[in-house]
């Protein structure tokens, strides 16, 4: 059976290598983010397995679009496998006092909402389908699990995220839907280039940071991809190895 999946921020980044990888291990993919001529391009550029994908523009912090979106799975294709819960959006080295509430509502509409919607969305398609069930990750984060310095808005959304794993892992159990987290460190992308010149550090100073190959972030999300539904992975951390993140960093 052809097996169907979405990503989100798809044009770009994380969700682009994710969504990549799928469409090369014979997936049909539907590409989401907010810009069609970026998305048309990511297709584009897997070459012979672009007849496979799928652009669809949206927004995901618009609970309307959001129901639209999967309108469009279920009518296209009739059933979702996988959704890869990865849009999101930060903020500038903010302290808590600096950071308005017009920025913060921003964070939390894409980070928390949008990964509700479309975490919802997905649950009640894969609810109803035949055969029942299909396999939702979230795009958490190590800010999952602890912060940067200036990093409220971003840390407290991917706290939550992993809330939302946690509750819609338990919720899915009766209807084979498998929920899990991959929380990802430094990997290698245009957001995270200003980690070579170096950022700020728990100490005050600023340092460079090891980044590492998408190729990483990507092998690990496809093995959580094709597990069977028998089988779940409910949090995977994958991080540069040299990145400051346990001990004193």
């Amino acid at each position: 059976m052809n097996k169907i999946a979405l990503v989100t921020g798809a044009g770009s980044g994380i969700g682009q290598g994710c969504a990549t990888a799928l469409l090369h291990d014979g997936w049909s993919v539907v590409f989401t983010g907010r810009h069609i001529e970026t998305l048309n391009a990511a297709i584009a550029a897997t070459g012979e397995h672009a007849s496979r994908g799928l652009a669809v523009p949206c927004d995901v912090s618009d609970e309307t679009a959001v129901a639209a979106l999967f309108d469009t799975v279920r009518q296209r294709f009739g059933r979702l496998d996988l959704l890869f819960n990865n849009a999101g959006t930060g903020l500038s080295v903010q302290t808590p006092d600096e950071l308005g509430g017009a920025a913060w509502r921003r964070v939390v509409d894409t980070n928390l909402n949008g990964a509700f919607y479309c975490l919802a969305a997905a649950f009640k398609l894969m609810r109803e389908q035949q055969p029942q069930g299909g396999r939702i990750i979230n795009n958490g984060s190590i800010s999952a699990h602890a912060p940067r310095p200036g990093s409220i808005a971003y840390t407290a959304t991917k706290h939550a995220v992993t809330g939302l794993t946690r509750a819609a892992a338990l919720d899915g159990r009766p209807f084979d839907i498998a929920v899990g987290q991959i929380d990802i460190g430094n990997v290698a992308s245009d957001m995270t280039a200003r980690m070579v010149a170096g950022v700020p550090q728990a100490d005050g100073s600023i340092k460079p940071e090891p980044r590492m190959d998408l190729s990483a972030v990507t092998d690990t999300f496809m093995a959580m991809a094709r597990l069977p539904l028998s089988a779940n992975v409910l949090f995977m951390t994958v991080m540069a190895t040299k990145m400051p993140y346990v001990g004193r960093g």
